[in-house]
């Protein structure tokens, strides 16, 4: 199987509004950078769907490492999910899951694959992190230019 390493980040400004989302997806030789903006979201649903989106870009079952600096997705996939499943999308306090939209989608499509999730600081030296930060700026600033 190939192994592929993928950097995530996401972002509103203000929060919510305008939002951008990047990934940057490595693997051997082969580098890919997806990015995208949405004209009104969170902080959060922005970081889930860069991790999404690169995801379904993938063309067959892969090893995949995903590296985020959002304590919310690599949190909420690998330790809270399980439970909110169980809980028929509830919370421990019974309130709905936020952005269940999204955590159904990511989590079929990291399903497909052998998933490790990171986190990392964020700008804290991480060439790549950097990267999808600038191109998640890059995506935030052309959406709230178009409206």
């Amino acid at each position: 199987m190939t192994s592929v390493t993928i950097y995530t980040d996401g972002g509103c400004d203000p929060n919510p509004g305008p939002g951008g989302w990047a990934a940057v997806l490595l693997s051997g030789s082969h580098r890919k950078e997806l990015s995208g903006a949405e004209p009104e979201s969170t902080n959060n649903r922005m970081e889930l769907t860069a991790a999404l989106r690169a995801l379904q870009a993938l063309k067959h079952p892969c090893i995949v490492t995903v590296i985020t600096d959002s304590e919310y997705l690599k949190n909420g996939i690998t330790t809270w999910l399980k439970g909110w499943r169980a809980r028929g999308w509830k919370t421990a306090d019974r309130r709905p899951v936020a952005n269940q939209d999204l955590w159904i989608a990511l989590d079929a499509a990291a399903a497909a694959h052998t998933m490790t999730w990171q986190w990392t600081r964020g700008h804290a030296g991480s060439r790549e992190n950097e990267r999808c930060h600038r191109l998640v700026v890059e995506a935030r600033r052309s959406q709230a230019a178009a409206r």
